[in-house]
């Protein structure tokens, strides 16, 4: 059941999980500072929970922490850090490395934890990680659980709004099989990987996820991110970006995903058709009526801003962005893709996946750096221990073979 601790009013609601006993599950919904006596005193003394965050960002334009479960022994806590001091509450016991913090799929949430609630987790044991290492193929939570516990999870409420006030009971419940479940999830996989030898593999890597921190995105021409943009015009290309810069404005102040407010494909209409009127702006396919009405002609403006703009003032396509880092060295190239077949077929006899073991941008990295030891390839950004002792021997040995083209000079 969902309910509201004895400090307030009662307000129960029934869960109907079918696969999970309604009287097993015990739910408290916190929105009160007054309802936190309890929990601030359990925390206080406990060595293992489960954790897991809901954002919006499908919905809204920010995708701030909206919802927080945690789950103590039998009790799951769902908290609501719009009412709440939840950084306050969680911070002490989430950066006590001697609490064990189970989650799956950190390595968002461990960003959204940095950024909205200043709190950087200790102790993590991440399942998804775990999952991963056994060479488990699907690595998502329902998957995981279907497969290790034998329990299905509804995907109902995967995409749901969760800055909406009231939340709905049946979100709630959902919510709270989140993290229900994570410390028998956490148990079984722990044994696998104990019965692996995998089990210092997976906690280097939780240490490793512990040390991840939000980042704000890199200031970029939004029109770089819109693939049909590569063949428009100059003009076409800066009429692209006006109306991008117009859709923020309008799901800032809405609230909303801008893609929920026109999405890319019906801007590049905009960007190629010049609509001179709101009219035809409503005539665009895609285009939202209402919108156009309320707020059309600002984008009207803009569109009729740049088609004043002289040629020579016009900014593009953003070209320098289109090829990366550019094409590697042909030498790096080539060793490049000799250590990719070594890391394929390692990853084949291990049975994890090919990234698991070892992901492409550290296979470059060591391709450039060419280490002249194993102990040398320590200074590669991102190596663990465990990748460097179970791959790093036959990667230096492939790289100091002569590839065909220059062993016959």
């Amino acid at each position: 059941m969902v309910r509201r601790p004895s400090t307030g009013p009662a307000l129960i609601l029934l869960a109907r999980l079918a696969e999970v006993p309604p009287d097993s599950m015990d739910i408290r919904f916190l929105d009160r500072p007054a309802d936190l006596d309890e929990l601030t005193h359990r925390l206080a003394d406990t060595r293992r929970l489960a954790l897991d965050l809901e954002a919006a960002g499908f919905h809204r334009y920010s995708d701030q922490v909206c919802l927080v479960q945690l789950t103590l022994g039998e009790e799951t806590y769902i908290l609501d850090p719009f009412t709440l001091p939840v950084g306050e509450l969680l911070r002490p016991p989430l950066e006590d490395e001697r609490v064990e913090v189970v989650m799956h799929g950190a390595d968002f949430d461990m960003r959204l934890l940095d950024r909205d609630l200043g709190i950087r987790p200790r102790g993590l044991f991440d399942t998804q990680v775990a999952a991963s290492l056994l060479g488990i193929e699907g690595i998502g939570l329902s998957s995981l659980l279907e497969r290790t516990l034998g329990v299905e999870l509804s995907k109902k409420y995967q995409r749901a709004d969760w800055a909406r006030r009231p939340l709905p009971s049946a979100m709630l419940e959902y919510a709270a099989l989140d993290t229900y479940h994570l410390f028998s999830l956490a148990d079984r996989l722990c044994v696998e990987l104990e019965e692996a030898d995998r089990l210092a593999w997976a906690v280097e890597g939780f240490r490793a996820l512990e040390e991840v921190r939000h980042e704000e995105p890199e200031d970029t021409d939004p029109v770089a991110r819109v693939r049909a943009a590569r063949k428009m015009s100059p003009r076409e290309a800066q009429r692209l970006r006006e109306a991008l810069a117009w859709r923020d404005v309008v799901a800032q102040e809405r609230d909303r995903a801008p893609f929920r407010v026109a999405n890319d494909s019906v801007l590049v209409q905009v960007a190629l058709q010049a609509p001179q009127s709101v009219a035809a702006l409503e005539d665009l396919q895609g285009f939202s009526g209402s919108l156009a009405q309320e707020r059309g002609q600002e984008l009207v403006s803009r569109i009729a801003a740049v088609d004043a703009l002289p040629d020579g003032e016009l900014q593009g396509y953003p070209r320098q962005e289109r090829g990366g880092r550019g094409r590697m060295d042909p030498e790096v190239e080539d060793r490049m893709k000799r250590l990719k077949a070594v890391r394929n077929r390692k990853a084949e006899e291990l049975g994890i996946a090919r990234g698991t073991l070892f992901p492409n941008a550290l296979l470059e990295a060591i391709a450039e750096l060419v280490p002249g030891s194993v102990a040398e390839m320590e200074g590669v950004p991102g190596l663990q221990e465990w990748q460097r002792e179970v791959l790093g021997p036959e990667l230096m040995e492939e790289m100091q073979v002569a590839p065909v083209a220059d062993a016959g000079r």
